[in-house]
């Protein structure tokens, strides 16, 4: 069945915040919301400030030690939360493609990555250890709640990563005060309308605002933990503004992945994954790949194939049959990579293909494959997260990999070839906190997710992840003496 364009009922709606259990249409002002496929704005959602976030806090301060001693009601309200995300998943991956651009059907898979991570958090075990002191004591380890969570989700993946930090968060006894992206709220308010359906009152709150609101949420007093995903900048200034009351951070920042195709590598084979963990979401996904090294031996063969791929791509509305890329999300966004490609062209950079913004409303921009850069070049040295890719040759491997490592960050990285072990071997040597042999990019439930360096601190996902938003906490229980010890 064809995508369908979502109906007139749906771009009109007005959104409201979540405060305390309640859906509050807040007075005052409010953030037009774009449509970045055509630039126009098709809703509008509370401008929410301190006195907002103040309320909020509140709601969750006085909801969380009730919410942290029934982990029974925690699991069902998480399930029932997957349920109606499930259930109402249609309208919620129609907004998310209208607010972000991307296709309607990568929006569908956000949404029901969104429904997995809701469930699995809802399912997974939490051990409860002990350390024996054989005639003196039982210690017990426990992973007890932060208290109260403020999370901050970004516009490239919104959906997914609101209902992931707060299944996570919430898990494990916390509650939260959440801010979406002023460019991409809409889906997240309309998950919010689900959550007060799943959620006792204050354990979930929604806040919709600007630079203010996220500055208030990571200074409050009355915030334990910051979960971030975005900028590294933005993390940056995030630490400096948790450490005046020594907040807890969880921070998945930016990276600069590299990806290395050794010599043994078939083009064929690999330039479509290649392509793809590239521009996936018109490059716009921290995991993508941001530089492709290739052994001179492949190199000719696998540019030649990259810009075949790039220049049947389907450019177009979310909504639009066969679609297979969108606008980038903000206008912002574009013109920076039209910068950087631009860069590369002056520093004697050969763009194979694309190269220019598309001549039609929104925020579109051609895949762009850039050859003939060093690596200082900033669309090879800076993370562009955008559709152009800078694509590198080398002859030493050992080579290709110190400068795969030679960057202030260590979010992934991956290798391209025909032969599995090899490419274990050489990804070791990589420095990032996910690797991959032959394709590059993805979250799942139940792995942990994360970078080195300044690609963030912490892990989201898995079990890893939950226990970030846990404080381990011991606890000595004399041990009583036996009757043969007491005899004696």
């Amino acid at each position: 069945m064809p995508p369908t364009a979502p109906s007139a009922a749906v771009t009109t709606a007005r959104f409201r915040a979540l405060i305390g259990g309640a859906l509050i249409d807040i007075p005052g002002a409010r953030i037009d919301v774009a449509a970045p496929a055509t630039g126009e704005v098709f809703a509008q959602v509370p401008d929410c400030v301190l006195a907002e976030l103040d309320r909020a806090v509140t709601a969750a301060r006085r909801a969380q030690p009730a919410w942290a001693a029934d982990e029974s009601a925690r699991r069902t309200a998480l399930l029932r939360f997957a349920s109606l995300i499930e259930e109402n998943a249609a309208r919620l991956a129609n907004l998310l493609a209208q607010e972000n651009g991307k296709p309607l059907r990568a929006a569908q898979g956000e949404t029901f990555g969104a429904v997995e991570h809701v469930r699995w958090t809802a399912e997974a075990e939490i051990a409860t250890q002990t350390v024996d002191h054989p005639g003196r004591e039982q210690v017990v380890l426990e992973h007890v709640p932060v208290g109260v969570v403020a999370a901050i989700v970004p516009w490239n993946a919104p959906l997914v990563m609101a209902a992931h930090k707060i299944a996570a968060a919430t898990r494990v006894g916390n509650t939260v005060v959440l801010k979406p992206s002023p460019f991409t709220p809409v889906a997240t308010l309309a998950l919010a309308e689900l959550a007060a359906q799943a959620f006792p009152p204050g354990v979930v709150n929604v806040l919709p605002g600007g630079d203010e609101l996220g500055r208030g949420m990571t200074a409050h007093p009355g915030i334990d933990l910051v979960s971030f995903t975005g900028s590294a900048a933005v993390g940056r200034s995030i630490m400096a503004a948790a450490a005046g009351t020594l907040k807890r951070v969880i921070l998945e920042l930016g990276g600069n992945d590299a990806a290395i195709v050794l010599d043994d590598a078939d083009p064929d084979a690999v330039a479509p994954g290649l392509f793809f963990s590239s521009f996936l979401l018109s490059g716009q996904v921290c995991q993508a790949i941001k530089r492709l090294y290739v052994h001179r031996s492949q190199y000719d063969a696998v540019v030649e194939r990259l810009v075949a791929i790039a220049e049947a791509a389907q450019l177009g509305e979310p909504f639009d049959e066969g679609v297979t890329m969108g606008p980038l999300t903000t206008p912002a966004q574009r013109d920076r990579v039209a910068a950087l490609v631009e860069d590369a062209r002056a520093r004697g950079g050969r763009v194979r293909t694309g190269g220019h913004a598309v001549e039609r409303p929104g925020y579109f921009y051609a895949p762009t494959i850039v050859t003939d850069l060093d690596d200082d070049a900033p669309l090879v040295a800076e993370e562009q997260f955008g559709p152009a890719l800078p694509v590198l040759v080398y002859d030493d491997l050992d080579d290709a990999i110190e400068r795969a490592n030679g960057t202030p960050y260590g979010l992934s990285a991956s290798v391209w070839t025909s032969d599995v072990a090899r490419g274990a071997e050489v990804a070791r040597r990589l420095v990032g906190g996910s690797l991959w042999i032959n394709r590059h990019a993805g979250v799942d439930a139940d792995i942990p997710f994360g970078g080195m360096r300044q690609s963030g601190l912490g892990r989201e996902s898995g079990l890893a992840g939950l226990l970030g938003y846990t404080e381990l906490r011991t606890l000595a229980v004399p041990t009583l003496p036996t009757t043969e010890e007491v005899a004696r």
